[in-house]
């Protein structure tokens, strides 16, 4: 199971080296599964779980009790065995006008094929509230909207796994709420970067790449911003997946660049090729042994060979392009075959510059819209998509004090074929 270095901060209670039904317990699981298109890998982080009260899955759990701090525990479940199955009144045919557009003040909603909305937008169609927060998908569009109710893992095979971080005493607790672990890997979000039944979701109505602040991104990133994006976990992930996923043995395009790349620290120095939009940042990233100044949404072609690339990475900037199948075009064109190419993201943005379309999205659809820019341009293979939530934010980070949990991360990757 990959991890960050960075996992939860040891709990003032006294640690314990053993895995008993009276532990405490801090555990970092998985959720891994296959559409029709890409693997899937979706982390979470449960800092606190009490083994004698909490709902874990008793096939995890048979292998944890016993065993060591740092045991790693994984069952593969059939449809239906960790989460409610699939039902065919989960799918209901309502007409299009049940679908509220107007329940946002001054904002219209129109429905779209293949994405999801709060329930509320329905309210009323079976026995749904109109403060239900719940997502549901329209499946499709026309007089009659298809609409699915089911979770989006409802039908398919989940592998789950769990590495204990940190054991301590149960003690007297007074908090009588009882987790389901099954539950809080799933719940708000896994599945909802998939196609619905491989039909492509309608990403690409109304304006979907337009922008609060138009003007050219040059102007914008005039000023040099030397300031992280992301929490310092939340970048130990990033240079985590990079160090798994990129290779060191050729030249890496870190494209959007800035004056940080989260490559690992061993990468070959002069390896790496920086284009981004401000030159100050660029100059001062220490592993960049060249960099370029353009601006993709202007011009996406890239000044830069055929095939010349053995891995493309991208942090925390794709949600800015507004032509970005052009721009994955030329990714895919500058990569050797087998090259990858790794997209990673988080929750965090400039309002002013990121497409419309991504504001709209829930965090795992955003998923899906990157993944569908690999599938649209048809020229990579080895999909995958991989998240993890829940880790604690560092203790030293400007926002511990209102934020319990680190940024989260998100990301896509693909081989050139």
């Amino acid at each position: 199971m990959q991890q960050s270095a960075a996992i939860a901060s040891a709990p003032t209670e006294q640690q314990t080296t053993v895995v008993t039904g009276r532990t405490m317990v801090a555990m970092t699981c998985q959720v891994q599964w296959q559409c029709e298109h890409a693997r899937h890998t979706d982390g979470y982080h449960a800092m606190k779980l009490n083994l004698g009260r909490d709902l874990v899955a008793p096939e995890l759990e048979r292998q944890l009790c016993g065993q060591p701090v740092g045991t790693t525990a994984s069952h593969t479940f059939a449809a239906g065995d960790l989460l409610p199955a699939a039902q065919d009144q989960d799918v209901l045919q309502i007409p299009a006008s049940c679908f509220n557009r107007r329940l946002r003040r001054f904002h219209t909603v129109e429905p779209l094929a293949g994405r999801y909305y709060p329930r509320g937008y329905i309210a009323g169609v079976a026995d749904i509230a109109p403060e239900d927060r719940r997502p549901f998908r329209v499946a499709r569009v026309g007089e009659q909207l298809e609409i699915d109710l089911k979770h989006p893992l409802a039908h398919r095979e989940l592998t789950l796994s769990a590495v204990v971080g940190e054991a301590w005493p149960a003690g007297d607790e007074h908090d009588s709420r009882c987790n389901d672990l099954g539950e809080m890997v799933t719940e708000n979000g896994p599945g909802m970067q998939t196609r619905w039944r491989d039909l492509p979701t309608d990403f690409w109505s109304g304006q979907p790449f337009k922008r609060e602040l138009p003007t050219a991104d040059a102007e914008f990133y005039t000023q040099a911003r030397m300031v992280h994006h992301i929490d310092s976990t939340a970048r130990g992930l990033v240079r985590d997946l990079y160090a798994r996923l990129a290779d060191p043995a050729g030249e890496t395009l870190d494209l959007m660049s800035s004056w940080v790349s989260h490559l690992p620290t061993h990468w070959p120095a002069g390896s790496v090729v920086g284009l981004g939009l401000n030159a100050e940042e660029l100059a001062a990233n220490p592993v960049l042994g060249e960099y370029l100044v353009q601006d993709l949404n202007a011009d996406p072609k890239l000044p830069l060979a055929d095939g010349r690339f053995s891995s493309v990475i991208c942090t925390v900037s794709v949600e800015y392009l507004t032509r970005p199948l052009e721009v994955f075009a030329e990714i895919r064109r500058v990569l050797r075959p087998g090259g990858r190419c790794v997209i990673t993201f988080s929750d965090r943005w400039f309002p002013p510059k990121v497409i419309a379309l991504w504001q709209e999205l829930h965090a795992f659809e955003r998923m899906g819209l990157v993944l569908e820019y690999f599938l649209q341009d048809g020229g990579f293979t080895d999909l995958e998509t991989w998240s993890m939530r829940g880790l604690p934010r560092p203790e030293d980070d400007k926002y511990a004090n209102r934020l319990a949990c680190s940024d989260p991360i998100f990301a896509v990757w693909g081989s050139r074929a």
